[in-house]
């Protein structure tokens, strides 16, 4: 069974555990970057005006990938990486699941947050990912080590 950790991170968090993830199930990384990289400024979540807050706000909003090589063709499960912004996926989560076609594929929501839930993003990642079977996404926060990924992983229906 091939395995694909395809993850966005705006600040590093993710990007760590989405690697430390793909060790531990032996799976290829693809890191989902925006055709515009974030700036700082961009996440000032309490800036009505920022970047983010009015891609947000905006539930029709999809940025633009920088490529569109993802190997989502070759993997039968994707672990599906990413911060909570909002109670939900980034909106560039949403532009990457509708690029691709997960037919036949299970998609396993993993994301960041210091204690944000995925609140509707699991509906609409569930929504996105047309003909996957998506899993329950599951909430991680700081480092993670090899070990407690592996018994997740584990766990999971895949």
């Amino acid at each position: 069974m091939s395995k694909l950790v395809a993850y966005f991170s705006a600040g590093g968090s993710t990007a760590r555990l989405a690697q430390t993830l793909a060790a531990a199930a032996d799976a290829a990384v693809y890191e989902i970057r925006p055709a515009v990289p974030y700036q700082r400024g961009d996440l000032n979540w309490m800036d009505k005006k920022a970047r983010s807050t009015v891609e947000m706000a905006d539930p029709s909003c999809r940025p633009a990938m920088a490529d569109s090589d993802a190997p989502v063709a070759d993997a039968d499960v994707i672990f599906l990486g990413f911060p909570i912004w909002w109670y939900r996926e980034p909106s560039i989560i949403d532009t990457f699941l509708e690029a691709y076609d997960f037919s036949g594929k299970t998609v396993v929501p993993f994301y960041t947050s210091g204690m944000s839930p995925l609140g509707e993003g699991q509906g609409r990642i569930e929504a996105l990912a047309k003909g996957a079977k998506v899993l329950a996404g599951k909430r991680f926060s700081g480092r993670v080590k090899e070990d407690e990924l592996k018994s997740w992983i584990a766990g999971l229906d895949c």
